[in-house]
C-alpha cells in the first residue's frame, strides 16, 4: 500500500481521536495495532522513520508508539 494512502488514513483516525478528549496518541496507536494489517503497520513505521512527511503531528506521535509487528 502506498505511503500517501496510509498517511491519509492515519490522519483521518487522528482527526477522530483528537476530539475525543483522551490521550489521542495512545488511542490512535491502539487502533492501528488492533485494526491495521501488519504490512500496513510496517509501512507506516518505515514512513515515520523516514521523517513522516504529511503525517499529522499527533498521528506521527502515535506511530512512534507502535511496536513493530513480528515478521
Amino acid at each position: 500500500m502506498q505511503a500517501e494512502k496510509l498517511v491519509r488514513m492515519a490522519n483521518q483516525i487522528a482527526t477522530f481521536f483528537k476530539v475525543q478528549g483522551n490521550d489521542a496518541p495512545t488511542d490512535i496507536a491502539d487502533h492501528l495495532a488492533k485494526f491495521w494489517d501488519p504490512r500496513m503497520r510496517r509501512a507506516i513505521l518505515a514512513h515515520a522513520a523516514a521523517g513522516g512527511e504529511g503525517l499529522d503531528p499527533v498521528a506521527l506521535e502515535a506511530v512512534r508508539r507502535l511496536t513493530p509487528p513480528a515478521a
